[in-house]
């Protein structure tokens, strides 16, 4: 077989290729044509080097049957809008961010009181002012009682002040708390003579009257305040006082139902009405008194003879009747004579805070002692602030129930 046979006989892909140098790329070279063209397309480059190929749509396999599209689900109804009328809930309205209220934000800085007495007193006059140091506790203590005092009543209050044993200091108790409401106070205050045995209450203040509770009682033009306070006499602190029968005849008259006519009478002028009741407990005006009272205070002296009287006292309510008004009474230990007393005040005052509410000790004063008319700005400082403590636990009461029966009892 000659050498063309050879070469004509060999197959084309065991035909070697004679070796050609690898052309320089040129930047404006044109597509190669020819057999190089034909066998740089049997190999495909682009795959591998990821250039110039341009993605083909996959195929599905034959095999695998079409799927049909999933059906799309209704969209749910909006919440503002219901489905059934049935089931129809109206939408809250929209809530406004708002900031705090006016009185909730302390929109200017709280000035300090001027303090009024001591040391802090003249730092602050000395400075012109400039330099305050405040009130002292003491001062905001009193300032705390002031604001007790001052608790608002509604229509009237009514307070007896009755003892067993007399000379113990039952009139001066009943001036002093009654000037003290008046002075720190700004409604009406009125004090009442219910004393069958010539009462001395008129005598502790100015006379501007001779009329008495029956002079009331016969007026039959009384309708305004001006009505009623011609018959009653003031002190400077603006406590007012309707004096008693002087006649003692006449005085044994003034019953139970002439001291509810003179009650019905000032319950539409005054605000606080104290009565200074007489030193029995069997007397005819006194279960007017009890029956009418919203607080009793049992006046005693320290003294043991005084305190076995303020005992009986509240043994004889309990026995009467009137043991509800007990619980809610205030004891004043009233001292008539200078100087301490052997008797043990703080043990006495336990023995009645088992009974009552509160026990109230107001010391010796020389103004007080004189049994003339009572001016608060002459007692002592110590005497102002027992009788200034003293309004504050009455006051104390003015917001609670009423202690007074029922008509059907009274």
């Amino acid at each position: 077989m000659t050498s063309d046979s050879q070469m004509i006989d060999t197959p084309p892909w065991l035909d070697q290729p004679t070796p050609q140098p690898d052309p320089v790329p040129q930047p404006d070279a044109t597509p190669q044509t020819g057999a190089t063209a034909t066998r740089s397309a049997d190999i495909d480059l682009t795959a591998i080097i990821g250039l110039g190929a341009e993605p083909q749509a996959p195929v599905a396999p034959a095999m695998l049957p079409a799927t049909p599209p999933r059906p799309v689900p209704p969209p749910a109804p909006l919440p503002s809008e219901p489905s059934s009328p049935a089931q129809f809930t109206p939408a809250a309205p929209p809530q406004s961010v708002t900031g705090p209220a006016l009185d909730q934000v302390a929109l200017l800085r709280k000035a300090r009181r001027a303090p009024a007495r001591g040391w802090r007193r003249v730092v602050h006059s000395a400075s012109v002012g400039m330099i305050n140091p405040g009130e002292s506790p003491a001062e905001v203590e009193y300032q705390q009682l002031l604001e007790r005092v001052r608790r608002p009543v509604r229509g009237d209050y009514r307070v007896a002040v009755l003892s067993l044993k007399g000379g113990v200091g039952k009139t001066t108790t009943t001036v002093g708390l009654g000037a003290t409401f008046a002075s720190l106070r700004g409604d009406r205050v009125i004090a009442v003579d219910a004393n069958p045995d010539l009462g001395t209450l008129a005598q502790r203040v100015p006379l501007q009257t001779r009329s008495t509770v029956r002079d009331l009682l016969a007026d039959d033009s009384v309708h305004r305040y001006s009505d009623v306070r011609a018959h009653t006499s003031q002190a400077p602190s603006r406590l007012e006082v309707l004096a008693s029968e002087r006649d003692p005849a006449a005085a044994e008259a003034f019953n139970e139902s002439e001291y509810r006519g003179v009650l019905k009478i000032l319950e539409r002028h005054y605000n606080i009405v104290l009565t200074d009741c007489g030193t029995g407990m069997s007397h005819s005006s006194m279960r007017g008194v009890l029956d009418t009272a919203d607080a009793l205070i049992l006046v005693s002296s320290p003294a043991l003879d005084g305190a076995r009287s303020a005992g009986a006292t509240l043994d004889w309510l309990a026995g009467h009747g009137y043991g509800h008004l007990i619980g809610s009474s205030v004891v004043v230990l009233s001292s008539a004579r200078p100087g301490s007393s052997t008797i043990d005040v703080d043990q006495l005052s336990q023995h009645f805070l088992t009974r009552c509410r509160a026990v109230h000790a107001i010391g010796f004063d020389d103004h007080l002692a004189e049994g003339a008319e009572i001016d608060v700005e002459l007692l002592a400082k110590s005497t102002r602030r027992a009788f200034v403590e003293l309004a504050a636990t009455i006051a104390d009461a003015f917001g609670g129930p009423s202690l007074r029966p029922t008509p059907d009892r009274a």
